[in-house]
């Protein structure tokens, strides 16, 4: 059984950072499960150009408000709590939190991360070995 509180992530090397998010990953490669689950903050009013083209990601909001754009159709959905969105089909795409308040979110990915993920270039993670 594994047990872990967001407080003994929170400064560790699992809570990694970048410009406009921070993520706090719960549950990792080595943890064996076969997906990462991360609690993520995106700031206040960011807008993050992402393409997680080795991963499959799910997403559910639990504070906070914003957008994503799919970037093939230039459809923007509003996102606020309650609201999960899943990239199926490794969808480019923009996340913008509204101004004046940042977005929490619980993430998970598939193939699992390893922990120091950043996003690259074309905003993916490198697939881990």
């Amino acid at each position: 059984m594994i047990v872990r509180h967001l407080n003994d992530i929170i400064g560790s090397q699992s809570d990694v950072k970048g410009e406009g998010w921070n993520s706090r990953r719960l549950l990792l490669k080595q943890d064996g499960m076969g997906y990462t689950v991360a609690d993520t903050i995106i700031s206040e009013g960011a807008e993050l150009h992402l393409w997680y083209k080795n991963h499959l990601e799910a997403v559910y909001c639990i504070e906070g408000s914003g957008q994503i754009k799919d970037l093939a159709t230039d459809e923007v959905h509003e996102i606020e709590v309650g609201t999960i969105y899943a990239l199926d089909q490794h969808d480019r795409h923009i996340l913008m939190a509204n101004k004046g308040e940042h977005m929490r979110m619980v993430c998970v990915f598939n193939p699992p991360l390893t922990g120091r993920e950043t996003h690259d270039e074309d905003g993916s993670y490198n697939l881990s070995e």
